[in-house]
């Protein structure tokens, strides 16, 4: 029997064996430890190897319930992004739906930043991940819009929410301290030759506790998004 498929695996639609002793191991056991070692390490430390050592089984065991790494990054990157949040129903508008929409997304990247490299390239999807895309479109019907203009707004902001924890998960830990650090060196050294820039930063840092930062620059590029897309509609209708 040749070895199950990406889109088998994640799909779920592989014939497992109903005869023989119970399984040592199970798929959902093998890609959470998978997703443990990455949140921890790094998608750098994954291997087939490394991983069996954790579940301390033998490499070639793992073999039995995944066929390669290829597929393993899968099965974790759609377990990784779980469901999409559930619309608060029929009261709930296209916009406030997108707002939900792209919040949590934009949590999921920040819990597990190495799934944003996991969704480059052309890749079968996931039921979750597929979930995420409907979410999405169900917001938007009725607007007016066609399939390819509601397609290009998930992809609008999904490539803010991707961008933006990319370069909030760069700035981590002691990153936001050293580019303070920096910062202060570079306006020193630029002899006031960007008054601009340096007034905006000062006005950033001087800004009330709670303003600023990751969040607030998300609903800022979002609600710009959602300003625009709210004149389309109005248009279409």
């Amino acid at each position: 029997m040749p070895p199950p498929t990406t889109v088998e695996l994640l799909w779920g639609t592989t014939q497992r064996p109903k005869r023989g002793p119970k399984p040592a191991l199970t798929l959902d056991g093998i890609v959470a430890e998978a997703i443990a070692l990455v949140d921890a390490e790094g998608l750098s430390a994954l291997s087939m190897q490394r991983l069996a050592q954790r579940l301390g089984f033998t490499k070639m065991s793992l073999y039995r319930y995944v066929p390669g790494k290829e597929q393993l990054t899968a099965l974790m990157l759609d377990a990784a992004m779980g469901e999409p949040p559930k619309a608060a129903g029929a009261q709930q508008n296209w916009r406030t739906g997108l707002r939900d929409w792209v919040e949590a997304l934009f949590a999921r990247y920040r819990a597990h930043p190495w799934s944003i490299e996991l969704t480059l390239g052309v890749r079968p999807l996931g039921p979750n991940e597929m979930g995420w895309t409907e979410a999405a479109l169900a917001a938007l019907a009725g607007t007016g819009l066609s399939g390819s203009e509601r397609l290009d707004t998930i992809v609008l902001l999904n490539g803010h929410a991707r961008s933006l924890a990319q370069q909030v998960s760069s700035m981590s830990g002691d990153g936001e301290v050293q580019f303070t650090e920096q910062f202060a060196e570079m306006m020193t050294a630029a002899s006031g030759r960007y008054p601009e820039v340096q007034a905006a930063f000062a006005e950033e840092a001087a800004a009330p506790a709670g303003k600023g930062g990751a969040n607030d620059a998300l609903r800022f590029g979002v609600e710009r998004i959602l300003d625009g897309l709210a004149v389309l509609i109005d248009q279409r209708n």
